[in-house]
C-alpha cells in the first residue's frame, strides 16, 4: 500500500508552470488520506480564481495514480 510520504514525494514533480515551484513546497497539498487503493487530495491554490485550477488538479490526480497500488484517486480544493 502506498504511503502519504510516498505521495507527497511523487507530488513534488507537480510544478506550478506561473512560479516554478512544486505544489508541495508551496505548502499548496494540504492533507492526504489512503484508503487502501484509493487516495483522497486535499489542495489548494495560490489564489482562489486561479487559471490554472483545473491543469494543476489533473496533474496531482494523474501523478497520484500513476503510482503503483494506487487504483483511484480524487483531488478536492479546498479553501486557504
Amino acid at each position: 500500500m502506498v504511503t502519504e510520504n510516498e505521495i507527497r514525494e511523487a507530488l513534488r514533480e507537480v510544478i506550478d508552470p506561473e512560479v516554478g515551484i512544486n505544489l508541495v513546497d508551496m505548502n499548496l497539498i494540504k492533507d492526504i488520506k489512503v484508503d487502501g487503493e484509493r487516495v483522497k487530495v486535499k489542495m489548494t491554490l495560490t489564489i482562489p480564481t486561479c487559471p490554472l485550477s483545473s491543469y494543476l488538479t489533473n496533474q496531482v490526480k494523474e501523478k497520484v495514480e500513476s503510482l503503483p497500488g494506487v487504483k483511484s484517486a480524487e483531488v478536492e480544493l479546498v479553501d486557504l
